[in-house]
């Protein structure tokens, strides 16, 4: 479904702190997989997410989704094709509208927009239902600017607006990553329910091996811009944390693995 071919992405050409963030990078991702990037500081797992979503223009290479070419397509043609989760819960929510208004937002993209109501009354039951799901009694605080919910029910806010219309490619920035342990685990079933229900393609990134070895059918391992180890199906499944480490080290080196990495 999607093509990544040879893309690599150089930031501060010229200048003493020219970095090359991707380099060479050959990928392919098929409807319904859901892959999880592991990698260390610098690896260039962020940066393929901005490449992918139009964020970042690569140097080289091309990004094929269903056969159009998005490499040349810049951020907002290609938002109509990918719904985004960051690691940061104040992104992908606007803060001084109501939580049905940002509802309202991600479910009309990529849609014409007229001059009707902005929410119907059976657009208010749709999301009052899609709210239940998340057990946060959000649908009961429709109202409510998005502004005063915590950093937890923000980020489960945004993975419901990021879904709420099947997007192509579900992309997913380290999206528990500044949550404590038990909202982040509440964020993490709700990703699994809403991505298994409509089998949305996902790309995950995360510095938890747990989490890459638990979450989906193929783990991807980068460094420095390249992707370095791949695996899939059953033996991504009998994968543990110590044989990831141990791949890390023989394609690497053991300074790959960063403390974030080992306290996750």
């Amino acid at each position: 479904m999607l093509r990544i071919e040879n893309i690599s992405k150089i930031f501060n050409i010229g200048t003493i702190n020219q970095k090359q963030a991707l380099d060479g990078v050959n990928l392919y991702i098929n409807e319904g997989d859901f892959v999880t990037v592991i990698g260390g500081n610098g690896a260039g797992k962020s940066t393929l997410l901005n490449v992918i979503s139009g964020v970042h223009m690569v140097d080289q290479g091309e990004l094929i989704l269903d056969e159009i070419n998005l490499t040349k397509l810049p951020e907002h043609i290609r938002a109509k094709y990918f719904g985004r989760v960051f690691q940061d819960p104040l992104m992908g929510t606007a803060s001084s509208m109501e939580i049905q208004e940002n509802l309202a937002l991600a479910y009309r993209r990529g849609k014409f927009r007229g001059l009707n109501w902005a929410i119907t009354h059976s657009e208010k039951r749709f999301y009052q239902e899609q709210l239940k799901r998340l057990d946060l009694g959000l649908e009961d605080r429709m109202t409510t600017k998005v502004g005063l919910l915590s950093g937890g029910q923000r980020q489960a806010l945004a993975l419901l607006m990021a879904t709420l219309v099947k997007p192509r490619m579900l992309l997913l920035d380290e999206h528990t990553a500044a949550l404590d342990p038990k909202t982040a685990k509440k964020v993490q079933d709700l990703t699994l329910e809403l991505t298994q229900e409509t089998n949305i393609t996902t790309l995950m990134i995360t510095h938890n091996m747990k989490d890459a070895i638990k979450f989906g059918n193929r783990l991807i391992m980068m460094h420095e811009g390249r992707v370095i180890y791949e695996v899939e199906g059953e033996e991504k499944k009998s994968l543990k944390v110590e044989d990831l480490l141990k791949k890390f080290e023989q394609n690497a080196g053991s300074e790959a693995i960063t403390d974030r990495m080992l306290l996750a």
